[in-house]
């Protein structure tokens, strides 16, 4: 799987920067929500390393539902306040996890995973799903991954029709 990552540069804010440009321009023209998560989940997943999964979950009926992703098989539905993703939710604030083994309440979907970062999706101020990428190794995410991360959300959710997808409760 490494070797897809080969165009992307080693310096951190490098690899971010290209990252962005290639979203913003997949993202261009194309409003539909589940098309274009499913597209950033992949461009995501080529170009992070040390990534076991990565995908998002989007609110419906009060809860996160899993939406377009990369990785093994994952956790379907997630209560507000619970593990990770729902603690994005119920907080609103990016939840940087070094290790998930000491992370009260988390939901092991994957037991290799380690570590976890998890960006809410806010609309007016609304969470409407959560970016959610987890890695084999403990403290892969740092503050810098965080910053990007959180722009990279701000790109897709500026790059969607949210109001177009009745199906959840954006």
């Amino acid at each position: 799987m490494q070797e897809l990552n080969n165009i992307y540069p080693d310096n951190k804010q490098d690899m971010y920067q290209l990252l962005k440009e290639q979203m913003k321009a997949m993202l261009e023209g194309e409003k539909d929500v589940i098309a274009n998560l499913s597209n950033c989940s992949a461009l995501l997943n080529e170009a992070l390393i040390d990534i076991n999964w990565v995908g998002f979950y989007l609110m419906k009926q009060n809860e996160l539902i899993l939406g377009p992703f990369q990785g093994k098989l994952a956790c379907i539905h997630i209560p507000i306040g619970k593990g990770v993703c729902g603690t994005a939710v119920k907080t609103k604030e990016i939840q940087l996890v070094k290790d998930v083994h000491e992370f009260p309440g988390h939901i092991a979907c994957d037991i290799a995973s380690r570590s976890e970062i998890v960006i809410p999706l806010l609309l007016q101020d609304k969470v409407i799903g959560v970016l959610d990428i987890d890695s084999p190794n403990v403290a892969r995410f740092d503050e810098v991954d965080a910053k990007e991360l959180e722009e990279i959300a701000q790109l897709i959710l500026e790059g969607c029709a949210w109001e177009m997808e009745i199906r959840y409760d954006f």
